[in-house]
């Protein structure tokens, strides 16, 4: 199918010549439009970009702080425990009894007149 010519001419007078300058005007202005409705996109998508990207290291620094916290809470309760362990051994080893049974056990001391055998902790073979 060919295509048509078109055969109307146009005038040249004021009144077209205002309507061009005003159709003119009107693109000139949504151009403008499009252009700051992507910037002001480009600068949003930026801002919540960066925000984005910022909390979730701070949710990544939040667990491993958490992770560190329970670590030393668990390290704590050991402690206290070894501590309060410490503490009642400080208290047995005040007891002059208690020092002089570790002595027996331990050194192989004997009060007077006592004789101590040791015996082996292996079974005989026969």
């Amino acid at each position: 199918m060919p295509t048509k010519k078109k055969t109307v001419t146009r005038l040249d007078s004021n009144y077209v010549e205002q309507y061009d300058a005003y159709i003119e005007r009107q693109k000139r202005k949504k151009q403008r439009l499009i252009r700051r409705l992507v910037l002001f996109s480009v600068v949003v998508l930026v801002v919540i970009g960066s925000m984005a990207t910022y909390h979730f290291k701070q949710v990544s620094l939040q667990e491993k702080k958490e992770e560190q916290y329970n670590q030393m809470e668990e390290k704590l309760a050991t402690m206290e425990n070894e501590e309060e362990n410490l503490r009642e051994e400080i208290k047995l080893l005040n007891n002059e009894e208690y020092i002089l049974e570790i002595a027996r056990t331990n050194y192989f001391l004997s009060k007077e007149g006592e004789l101590i055998f040791k015996i082996p902790d292996e079974e005989p073979s026969y």
